[in-house]
């Protein structure tokens, strides 16, 4: 079974649905026994008021959240943009043929991204990641095994 967040109007559809069959169901069910007391209205009023101030509180929470995440993912993408300015301006000390691999590595990337916001997970993405990935990356960077720094092994430009 797929996702459901896949589909989100058929979900807002469905609970839609739901919430109007139970309230008519409520309707129904109210003037069906109209013996009601004093008393047991006044519970149905707290109950009322208790059941609002829970769903306020929750729709609250659910746009604090929101907002946060957006902050995240806006602070997010200025912090990769800001690692692939420093990396394409880095490629210049790269010797000539290696800079223009990681020039062309890093536009692929780009192009990449772009596609990803712009369409999703179509089938222009996936044809864009098989070239990405298809592409020689062997000769600009190699394994450092001589210098280790703690248990990490480091990685050094090929000069």
């Amino acid at each position: 079974m797929e996702n459901l967040t896949h589909y989100p109007l058929l979900v807002l559809a469905a609970a839609f649905v739901t919430l109007w069959l139970a309230s008519l169901t409520g309707s129904w069910l109210r003037r069906r026994n109209p013996i009601a007391g004093d008393d047991q209205n006044e519970d149905i009023g707290v109950i009322l008021a208790a059941t609002l101030t829970l769903l306020a509180l929750i729709i609250g929470f659910s746009f604090s959240m929101a907002t946060n995440r957006y902050d995240q993912r806006k602070n997010f993408e200025e912090g990769e943009a800001n690692a692939i300015g420093t990396e394409i301006l880095r490629a210049d000390l790269l010797p000539q043929a290696n800079a223009a691999n990681v020039r062309k590595l890093l536009g692929l990337y780009l192009d990449q991204r772009t596609t990803n916001a712009d369409c999703g997970a179509s089938s222009r993405w996936h044809e864009r990641r098989n070239q990405f990935t298809g592409v020689h990356t062997s000769g600009v960077l190699e394994p450092d095994s001589h210098r280790r720094v703690g248990s990490h092994g480091g990685y050094r430009a090929v000069f």
